[in-house]
């Protein structure tokens, strides 16, 4: 039995006339009686009742037909997996806010490894603006990024929310106390920050002028471990995303500060194309292993629970 002579025997079902399936084929009508009298000897059955014209099917033939017919659908998906697997060889242009690399791109290269191996990853980090616009242009597949609640993408750019994120102010560890504080008091001892083009910095920037209130930049950073180690030393307080407060080292030394007057709640964004070919199904798993580990992340507390946090993250 093959695949040929199973085509045959759909087309001639299909057209119900052995000439017209020689047409649809390009083959010859003898050709065609051949296949199909091929596939009649390896069955065992006769598919076609030839006392009659045009040649109809049996009735052992009717259900043969239906059993050919998830063959070929089951072919078919075979060749378009196996197509895709191949396409996946040019590589996966991914962007990421650093804050988001900080937390799932060991996991995503890992992911990448055991189900894509001939998958290649190529990771580019930045602010989420300039990561979007990167998207646009054309020079990435597809990002994971960190924002603002609220935001609103170009058209171009299908957009899908992964989690919501806690944003906290961070002290050293007995700077908060019971009771809620207010920026009026806490923009005296200063910030440790990301450097300008920060969304989170520019929002925290924005209330301060609402209250006419000076902004003071104690020490601007990219590395999220040096701001919060500096917090950690009393040089200012600091603005993080919980679950990188939860991983950081040096948790036991912060301590999460109760605002009254301030909030700010981000979102964790899948960003891609409106079509992504043969990268939807790894972008799509890469989307949702981050929405694990965002989502993940204990509710925070006063004093961090690091074990507690970790149990949660890894489940």
């Amino acid at each position: 039995m093959n695949l040929d002579d199973i085509e045959a025997f759909i087309a001639v079902v299909g057209a119900r006339s052995l000439s017209q399936a020689a047409a649809i084929l390009s083959l010859t009508q003898s050709a065609i009686s051949k296949r199909i009298q091929n596939l009649e000897k390896d069955l065992g059955v006769t598919l076609l009742d030839r006392s009659v014209k045009p040649p109809v099917p049996t009735t052992v033939g009717l259900g043969v037909h239906e059993q050919c017919l998830n063959i070929l659908r089951e072919v078919d998906k075979l060749r378009l997996t196996l197509s895709a697997r191949s396409n996946l060889t040019g590589g996966a242009r991914l962007g990421l806010t650093q804050a988001v690399c900080d937390v799932i791109l060991a996991d995503i290269v890992h992911l990448q490894q055991e189900r894509w191996p001939e998958l290649s990853i190529r990771a580019t980090t930045g602010w989420a603006n300039q990561i979007v616009e990167k998207l646009v242009d054309g020079q990435i597949d597809a990002a994971i990024v960190l924002m603002p609640t609220r935001k609103i993408f170009p058209h171009k750019v299908t957009a899908v929310s992964l989690a919501q994120v806690e944003m906290a102010i961070v002290g050293p560890l007995g700077s908060g106390g019971d009771r809620a504080h207010r920026l009026v008091t806490l923009h005296k001892s200063g910030w440790i920050l990301n450097p300008d083009g920060c969304g989170f910095r520019a929002e925290l920037q924005r209330v301060h002028a609402v209250l006419n209130l000076p902004f003071k930049v104690n020490l601007d950073t990219f590395a999220r471990e040096t701001q919060l180690e500096m917090v950690a030393a009393g040089l200012g307080l600091g603005l993080v995303p919980v679950p990188l407060l939860e991983m950081s080292p040096h948790r036991t030394k912060l301590e999460i500060i109760t605002v009254s007057d301030f909030s700010l709640r981000a979102e964790l964004w899948l960003c891609h194309a409106p079509t992504l070919g043969a990268l939807e199904p790894p972008i799509s798993a890469f989307g949702a292993r981050a929405a694990t580990l965002f989502q993940g992340a204990a509710a925070p507390s006063r004093l961090v629970d690091f074990e507690a946090a970790s149990q949660t993250i890894t489940s």
